[in-house]
């Protein structure tokens, strides 16, 4: 793996890998010629104000730098970030505006944007382009500015998506060039997402990039802020869905690229710190678990586009699979008192514990029954952390407004201030929206308890456990109650693990369960038959909490379980260490009369000789991937051309080409010289 490490001829490099997760936010910093990691740091991801997190672990890991290094000896900092996915899974983003030019009725229902977003303005203008790349009617720019002046008001950013726009987008191009001149807002582009035909698709991507660009940007912000407070002058790129790197500036505009960053960054941080080529990664966090392959040093990417919360984008993006279950998932009791774990994150008991000692008597008074004095069986409510009782909030139902007045920065009795069933609902929509965090009982509680994890508070998670036990089983628990009740909830943790790695394994999630429960249960038999599965290849686990139950994991399945080096700071050093990339794909079609048409985003060349129709279509896709990846943050890439050809029947030369796709793929390590 080192051999092969594009960064290792980078000369005395030093590296800032930043992963912003939803309990921790992480720091590394890299020795590039070394492909060593020389620190890292935690702290609390701050999500009122990402840039208290960002500098505090920056800051933790920069103290720890060998005597003669300093700030300003940082190359570049690179982060990667779940703000985009958990914003498309939430449903959280800016109001947009959707122009459609040139789409039927029929386009416009496949899209799926009504569906996805009720009530967001969407307007069909005439115009468009056909296959060819010729345009049957103009673009309507009267119809475009009635649309433009219903919106007004309503609307923060636009997307844009035009038929047949990647054989040429100059409607596109018009469309944005008028609008901001109209409104001054930002306008997305279907092509500068995606080069498929597909437009409905096109469009959907084009929506979820113009809702997330002030969230990315707000993230931008905030390592540049820290980045200033620390001294630190270089550039600040960002981990796109595909584990490539891109300046943040040039993704600021196109925040949809950094859809599960995350889960990128942890397979690039895994291979590189495992030195494996071949591998599942299991990436566990404190709301999710990550699952991806690496096989032969490549991880699998989605051919179809990054799937999230339900929507296939035109992403390129790692193929990976998102569960609900980390640290911080919130146990609950089902039907006969099952225990279920997740998919919602809490903040654990014992972190808040910890954060604010006063839970402790809170939690105390409960067990107690000491009226009004209970926190309504360990759960608490308050303010996420780092954000102002009076930062603004957008709009909010009444109900959801009354309710958030009484939320303070402190934790406070659930029961306090959900004192009636609308209550309940309003501090679940605060809680979807951000605007509100609630505290309960965890997995990491139940190893706070039993000893398994002791980075915060011991005491709050085991008075915790014992209000669960006693609401489990209707009477005061004891010691050996609550240790078994809270041994439930970790075995329970592991079997989940144990089945995701399987279904990644399995490439499927099969129907009958039956035999992989009773394998990752730890069980190993059914009736009298003994029972064994297990992955083909090692599982890298990664992230704060694996250690506390993937030893368990590996018995059960009987697999290799590797925990590198650094294992709990994976994503970091995945942030750290990509490399900047970018493909281009041209087309050049044959009619079988001998004309060679050249197909791209610039319009239509025609061509009667196919050499020089391949030619030229090898120099643009050249040209542009080379131009991408500058643009991009990088230096002296290297391209290479990979050509598909398909001829008519018969053909004995490329004067019978029917269609080429050229894909122009470069390849380069970021410009640590260049000035932030």
């Amino acid at each position: 793996m080192t051999t092969k490490d594009p960064l290792v001829a980078a000369a005395a490099s030093y590296l800032i890998g930043v992963d912003t997760g939803g309990t921790y936010t992480d720091a590394a910093i890299i020795e590039a010629q070394g492909h060593r990691v020389i620190a890292s740091a935690k702290a609390i991801t701050t999500k009122g104000d990402l840039a208290i997190g960002v500098t505090e672990a920056i800051t933790r890991a920069v103290a720890q730098l060998p005597q003669g290094l300093h700030p300003q000896d940082i190359s570049m900092v690179s982060v990667s970030t779940t703000l985009a996915t958990n914003a498309v899974v939430e449903g959280h983003g800016s109001a947009v505006g959707v122009l459609l030019v040139g789409f039927d009725a029929a386009m416009v229902e496949r899209t799926g944007i009504a569906k996805a977003f009720p009530g967001m303005p969407v307007a069909v203008i005439a115009g468009g382009h056909d296959h060819n790349g010729d345009a049957p009617v103009p673009l309507d720019l009267d119809a475009l500015d009635a649309a433009l002046q219903r919106m007004t008001g309503q609307v923060d950013a636009f997307a844009v998506a035009s038929r047949f726009a990647v054989r040429n987008a100059a409607h596109e191009l018009a469309a944005r060039d008028h609008i901001v001149a109209r409104t001054g807002k930002p306008v997305t582009l279907s092509t500068e997402l995606s080069s498929s035909l597909d437009a409905p698709r096109r469009a959907i991507t084009a929506a979820l990039n113009a809702r997330l660009i002030s969230r990315v940007s707000n993230l931008i912000e905030a390592v540049s802020r820290a980045m200033r407070d620390l001294h630190i002058s270089c550039p600040l790129m960002i981990v796109k869905g595909d584990g490539t790197l891109a300046l943040a500036e040039s993704v600021a505009m196109r925040p949809i690229e950094t859809v599960l960053s995350g889960p990128a960054a942890s397979l690039v941080g895994a291979q590189w710190l495992s030195g494996l080529d071949s591998f599942i990664l299991s990436d566990m966090g404190g709301t999710t678990t990550d699952l991806g392959v690496v096989l032969d040093g490549r991880p699998r990417v989605t051919q179809e586009g990054a799937e999230v919360g339900g929507w296939r984008t035109m992403v390129r993006a790692i193929d990976v699979r998102t569960i609900g279950l980390g640290g911080d998932s919130e146990v609950q009791l089902g039907a006969n008192n099952k225990i279920n774990i997740g998919p919602h994150r809490v903040v654990p008991v014992a972190l808040l514990g910890a954060r604010y000692p006063e839970v402790l008597k809170m939690l105390e008074a409960d067990l107690a029954d000491v009226a009004g004095g209970g926190s309504m069986h360990g759960r608490f409510v308050l303010l996420p952390f780092g954000a102002r009782q009076d930062a603004p909030t957008g709009e909010l139902a009444p109900r959801e407004a009354e309710v958030l007045r009484l939320v303070t920065g402190h934790p406070q009795p659930f029961r306090k201030i959900a004192n009636s069933s609308t209550a309940h609902r309003a501090i679940a929509s605060l809680k979807r929206k951000g605007l509100v965090q609630v505290s309960a009982f965890t997995p990491s509680d139940a190893a706070h308890v039993l000893g398994l994890q002791a980075n915060w508070s011991a005491p709050a998670a085991t008075l915790a456990a014992q209000l669960a036990c006693r609401l489990r089983e209707m009477k005061f628990p004891t010691p050996e109650r609550t240790e078994a009740f809270a041994k439930e909830v970790w075995s329970e943790t592991v079997r989940l693990t144990g089945r995701a790695i399987l279904d990644t394994a399995f490439g499927m999630s099969p129907a009958d369960d039956t035999l992989i429960n009773a394998v990752c249960s730890g069980a190993g038999k059914l009736g009298l038959a003994r029972i064994s599965m297990a992955p083909s290849v090692p599982v890298v686990a990664v992230g704060g909490p694996v250690k506390v139950y993937y030893a368990e994991v590996g018995l059960r399945l009987g697999c290799t379980v590797v925990f590198p080096d650094y294992w709990d700071v994976a994503n970091a050093v995945g942030a750290a260490t990509g490399v900047v990339a970018k493909a281009v794909t041209v087309r050049v079609d044959g009619d079988g009369c001998g004309m060679f048409r050249l197909r791209s985003t610039a319009g239509l060349q025609q061509f009667t000789d196919p050499a020089a129709a391949l030619e030229a279509a090898t120099h643009m896709a050249r040209q542009a991937a080379h131009d991408a990846v500058i643009a991009m943050g990088a230096q002296e890439p290297e391209v290479k051309i990979s050509v598909k050809k398909q001829w008519l029947p018969n053909a004995v030369s490329d004067t019978g080409l029917l269609e080429a796709v050229i894909v122009a793929e470069a390849i380069g390590r970021p410009n640590y010289s260049a000035q932030a």
